[in-house]
């Protein structure tokens, strides 16, 4: 199986500036999420960054890190820029991991390229995970996915999809996790996807959900999704994440 992985990486944030360096036992945030993609099966690893100080800090820790355009829109326009300055085959797959996800397990990044190379129909691969109460079905902070019988998306939205006109309010959630997922913001894209994807106007659709994924499906791009294969914690968004994460590995 042969992948890369990319890790995008930003200094600004409006919650926790500099987020990418701030500490979580002893080693900066950026370090803890490429230390949990080096034990994935990827045959390489890319720090993509818009900032000297987190360059400087990749370097420090033996990363490969790679200096991107500040004025990129999204992750995924910086994998545009890392699969040509790196001369990507447009077969070749290339794995998003977040840069603020420190505790990513390595095996739904495995997962997630696997599903794309054998799923050949699919441009993006990307993992979804049951929904468990009625309160995160209804959270727009949680973004929901349904898909066809043949596990591609058919739409992701942030509002509840699809909605339970009888059950709804009613406490019962069986149905509810039976027909949608909450999608983990993981993704595989091939490297020809990407370069198409900068081509395109941002879609009306996307532009309403605040979904950049919505934009490839409005383009007929399939996209796969599956059950990741073990627990994702969630990212470090808040100052109260980033004193869990710190608490969890034994920096409190």
């Amino acid at each position: 199986m042969s992948f890369s992985v990319v890790i995008p990486a930003r200094f600004g944030s409006s919650r926790l500036p500099g987020k990418p360096l701030l500490e979580i036992a002893g080693k900066p945030m950026i370090q803890h999420v490429w230390e949990r993609a080096c034990q994935s099966d990827a045959q390489q690893v890319y720090i993509a960054t818009d900032d000297e100080r987190i360059m400087a800090a990749a370097k420090e820790f033996g990363a490969s890190a790679l200096m991107t355009s500040p004025d990129h829109v999204s992750g995924t326009d910086r994998l545009h820029e890392v699969i040509e300055q790196l001369g990507l085959d447009s077969q070749a797959i290339v794995v998003n991991v977040q840069g603020d996800e420190p505790l990513i397990p390595a095996a739904v990044i495995n997962q997630v390229a696997a599903n794309l190379i054998s799923e050949h129909g699919a441009m993006i691969a990307t993992l979804a995970e049951p929904i468990n109460s009625e309160s995160e079905f209804v959270n727009p902070n949680a973004v929901k996915v349904v898909t066809g019988h043949d596990s591609m998306a058919l739409y992701f939205s942030r509002a509840p999809i699809p909605w339970p006109r009888e059950s709804a309010g009613r406490g019962n959630v069986a149905p509810i996790a039976r027909l949608a997922l909450r999608h983990i913001g993981i993704y595989a894209y091939r490297a020809a996807f990407l370069r198409q994807f900068v081509q395109w106007p941002p879609a009306a659709l996307e532009e309403a959900e605040q979904l950049e994924q919505l934009r490839a499906l409005h383009n007929g791009v399939a996209i796969h999704v599956d059950e990741a294969c073990a627990d994702v914690p969630a990212g470090v968004d808040t100052p109260e994440d980033l004193q869990a994460v710190r608490e969890l590995l034994g920096n409190a």
